[in-house]
């Protein structure tokens, strides 16, 4: 018997040979694969259909999925182990991964510099001409912790479960290593010293990747014990690069509000404006920060990851297929798909939509009832359920609730803000209309301005400081406060106040 085996994926059309026993998920997260409860076997998220082989049923798969689907072949990806050759139909998931190509204002270095956007579910990086300030090449990929779990809390768990943290660091030092090498090589032709690697991301990727513990953020008050600015050289991180160049990681800024945001505030310069401003990133832990050149007030709260489609019965990310926007026209739902395809799920600007549409519709009540039965058809066999709407409910109310308590803490309202700055792709795809009427962002459309990758961006900006400057981190962490909201006595009333939807 050979110790290999094929696995044939399809729509995909690829073959992988693979060592008999190997489990799935090894397999099948590089091909797009996702495992959003951390492959538990707990949700629905990583269904395939086995075509031809076999895939013995488990119990978390009685549990999950109906005699229909089991006997239609439809299995859960974490809980099979390749035994023998397989056939499996799954579908593309296509990362929309935000990159960044803003003009830079900076001042020449020698050499190149890398930037890294760390994010809990994509990461990026640029290699970038310090000279020129022009990019010289991008990478993208999705996170390869995220087959230990969609969000922030679901890797906490599993790196304190058994003492698995080194796991998830040994997967994203080597994956970011990799995205490093592979940039350099296809500049080997013209290159130059890489003088700098910066790298940023929330307070869990900063401890997960700098080999920091994570027990901090575990228990209350969930403050991390090492925020600081960390640096090594790439030889300490298992990096073979040339010049063996140093690595920073910029330092957080308090709880879970990590250097991402501190990106995100070099690159909106909103610490140098006059008026009252707000920088809000929705991703699975949004982080918001009010303020202006005086002070600064940021929080997180766990939105959880219904903004990316996670959680949500038949929730995927921005790809082929995937419903990416409702709107009525004639009493009715018209759904855009992505790909010009049949639709197979929806993603999380969909889902804005949906109940957006839904709630001016009638079909969805103020209070989060589905109006008409437990199901809200959409197109194909796509649908909302009651649990759906609640899980963006839950990720809207956080939300909402923590840029409210941020302006209190203020003295300050909505309408001082002069500016609300949307950070990561989620916050520049989303319909601004769809996202007010939900109460998610509820400003004008001129108050609001999509700042793309501003972490990215920001972390391209650092790669421009002269030795012996930190591009007034300093100054920065200094004025700002963090603030922890569930230490504040009206959350839970604000919170579920604001999982209301606003009446029509």
């Amino acid at each position: 018997m050979s110790p290999f085996v094929q696995i044939e994926l399809l729509p995909l059309g690829k073959v992988l040979r693979v060592k008999r026993g190997t489990p799935l998920p090894d397999a099948l997260f590089a091909q797009g694969v996702e495992f959003p409860c951390g492959g538990r076997g707990r949700c629905r998220g990583c269904k395939i259909k086995v075509l031809a082989g076999s895939l013995p049923i488990t119990a978390e798969e009685k549990r999950k999925l109906s005699p229909a689907e089991l006997d239609a072949g439809w299995r859960l990806a974490c809980r099979g182990r390749a035994e023998g050759d397989l056939k499996i139909e799954l579908a593309q998931w296509e990362a929309a991964i935000l990159t960044d190509h803003s003009a830079l204002d900076f001042t020449p270095q020698p050499g190149w510099g890398l930037a890294v956007d760390l994010g809990t579910t994509t990461l990026v990086a640029q290699l970038v001409d310090r000279q020129t300030g022009s990019v010289l090449g991008v990478r993208t990929a999705l996170n390869a912790q995220a087959q230990h779990g969609a969000d922030i809390m679901s890797r906490i768990e599993f790196a304190l479960d058994g003492s698995h943290q080194g796991v998830l660091e040994h997967l994203t030092r080597q994956q970011i290593g990799a995205l490093a090498a592979d940039l350099l090589a296809e500049r080997a032709a013209d290159a130059r010293p890489l003088e700098s690697v910066i790298v940023v991301g929330n307070t869990a990727m900063h401890h997960l990747f700098c080999g920091l513990s994570l027990e901090p953020l575990a228990l209350y008050p969930f403050e991390p014990a090492s925020p600081g600015r960390q640096q090594f050289d790439a030889a300490q991180l298992g990096w073979d690069l040339p010049g063996n160049p140093p690595v920073q990681f910029l330092p957080c800024l308090g709880g879970f509000v990590g250097s991402d945001i501190l990106a995100g505030l070099l690159a909106t310069r909103l610490p140098q404006s006059e008026r009252l401003a707000a920088l809000i990133d929705l991703g699975t832990n949004g982080e918001i920060v009010v303020g202006n050149r005086e002070r600064l007030l940021c929080a997180s709260t766990a939105a959880g990851p219904a903004f990316e489609g996670a959680r949500i019965a038949m929730g995927m990310r921005a790809a082929t297929g995937a419903i990416a926007g409702v709107r009525v026209q004639n009493g009715r739902l018209q759904c855009r798909v992505l790909g010009n395809a049949a639709p197979r799920g929806i993603c999380g600007s969909g889902l804005v939509d949906a109940v957006a549409a839904g709630l001016s519709l009638g079909w969805i009540r103020p209070n989060g009832r589905l109006a008409n039965g437990d199901s809200l058809p959409l197109a194909g066999p796509v649908a909302l359920n009651q649990r759906d709407v609640r899980e963006l409910q839950l990720a809207k109310g956080a939300i909402a609730a923590g840029l409210r308590i941020l302006l209190e803490q203020w003295g300050a309202t909505k309408a001082d803000l002069s500016q609300v700055f949307l950070a990561g792709a989620f916050g520049n795809y989303i319909n601004h209309a769809s996202a007010r009427r939900i109460g998610l962002l509820d400003f004008p459309a001129d108050q609001v301005r999509p700042a793309g990758n501003s972490a990215l961006l920001g972390a391209k900006l650092a790669l421009f400081d002269p030795p012996g400057h930190d591009h007034d981190y300093a100054a920065i962490r200094a004025k700002i406060r963090h603030v922890s909201l569930n230490e504040d006595e009206r959350f839970q009333e604000i919170f579920a106040e604001e999982m209301l939807f606003p009446p029509d």
